[in-house]
């Protein structure tokens, strides 16, 4: 106990403010994505032709939100998260300790957090995948570079596999299989829309069955299909890059200009061929489910190297230095402020507060994702002025470390 008792979390001096900048924009960033899934059906996230209005400015904000946030912010926080375990662990090896312990508990408490997030509050929880992830990219904390980043595409190339076999075997699927996916997760009968409404403006008591099923079946069948292999392969990756220096906001200015020239060249490319697709197969189930989702799949890894080289650069030449000081708030508070987007989508969306669910369209959602936004932008650095953590960050140290950890700014030695 007194080794764990020793060990101490980062100190701010010890932070890389480039990382705490761009894990903002990532935190940010999600919540482009999430607020569609905490204010409309789960099928309209992935099919949005099936609930809504899909039309105009609200088709302009779902496309402009493929291109640049859909599986883009959720690979770098992946990332970041690899190169956060290398972070820490590093530092208490540097001791002269042992991280494992350390490190299983701070995996084993996150995914305490992410079952009774996913569970009890929203379904489209990540912490538990990150916590179950994290157990398994420790293990290759000492590999090299070139090693991190083959093996990590590895894994995220599993899920392809996985999805085109499904492609390939899906008319020999038994009738109840097929016509589950298609009725819960791509086009949902206007019964099952209606019944799905109804619960989630109900109170908590009658969303939570629904809720169960759904975070049951993302806890297995999508570990087993999608997050597993992605999150765990991009953690690897995040190593590697970390090793690397790219995180560093240190190399050489052109590097990171290359990564933005590939993200708008190749990426966005990719990702436009990929939507031209689903309309072009008409949303169709097996196509679109299985096959045209891998170009956004694919493409969004270089869209996220685009925000990766534009944030770098950023930090790099000190500009917007007031916006990045608060960006960098927001990425040191990541895991309270993450867990205030549910307090408060849930709050306006579901049945225990205003009951707006599948009542605002994507016009709507997006003036309540500036008005976070904003919020966020305000209160976490003056939240960090007073304190040391944010109120999650420093239950999970705590849990973590087996101590309390000193919470106010005064507490910490200059």
């Amino acid at each position: 106990m007194s080794t764990v008792l020793s060990a101490a979390p980062v100190s701010l001096k010890d932070r890389i403010e480039s990382i705490d900048v761009l894990r903002g924009v990532a935190l940010l960033g999600i919540l482009s994505m999430n607020i569609q899934d905490f204010s409309s059906i789960a099928a309209s996230y992935w099919n949005p032709t099936v609930f809504g209005d899909f039309h105009g400015l609200n088709f302009a904000i779902w496309y402009a939100c493929m291109l640049f946030s859909e599986l883009k912010f959720m690979s770098i926080f992946s990332m970041l998260f690899g190169a956060g375990i290398l972070l820490m662990t590093s530092r208490i090896e540097a001791s002269g300790r042992k991280p494992g312990p350390i490190h299983y508990r701070r995996m084993g408490w996150l995914m305490v957090f992410g079952l009774l997030h996913g569970y009890l509050l929203w379904t489209g929880d990540i912490l538990f995948t990150y916590g179950f992830c994290g157990l398994f990219a420790y293990l290759a904390r000492k590999w090299k570079p070139r090693k991190l980043l083959t093996v990590g595409m590895i894994l995220v190339a599993v899920s392809t596999l996985l999805y085109v076999g499904s492609y390939i075997t899906f008319p020999q699927w038994p009738k109840d299989s097929t016509a589950d996916l298609v009725e819960h997760s791509w086009s949902p009968s206007p019964e099952a829309i209606q019944k799905e409404l109804q619960t989630y403006r109900s109170g908590w008591r009658a969303e939570e069955p629904d809720r169960i099923t759904q975070t049951t079946g993302s806890d297995i069948q999508g570990q087993i299909f999608l997050t597993f292999w992605r999150a765990c392969g991009l953690m690897l990756v995040g190593m590697g890059l970390f090793k690397l220096g790219v995180f560093s906001a240190k190399l050489p200015a052109r590097v990171y200009r290359q990564f933005i020239v590939i993200g708008l060249l190749v990426g966005i490319p990719i990702i436009v061929f990929g939507a031209w697709q689903k309309f072009h197969h008409h949303w169709e189930v097996r196509v679109g489910f299985f096959l045209d989702f891998q170009y956004n799949y694919w493409g969004s890894l270089f869209v996220s190297f685009f925000w990766i080289g534009l944030v770098m650069l950023i930090c790099q030449k000190n500009w917007l230095s007031g916006l990045a000081r608060r960006l960098a708030a927001v990425g040191r508070m990541a895991f309270t402020n993450y867990l205030t987007h549910t307090f408060i989508c849930t709050f306006l969306f579901y049945g225990w507060g205003l009951g707006l669910f599948g009542k605002l369209d994507r016009v709507h959602q997006f003036g309540i994702v500036f008005a976070i936004w904003a919020f966020q932008l305000l209160f976490s650095p003056w939240w960090l002025a007073r304190f040391r953590f944010g109120p999650f960050e420093w239950i999970w140290r705590s849990l973590t470390y087996w101590k309390l950890q000193p919470m106010r700014r005064a507490a910490v030695s200059a």
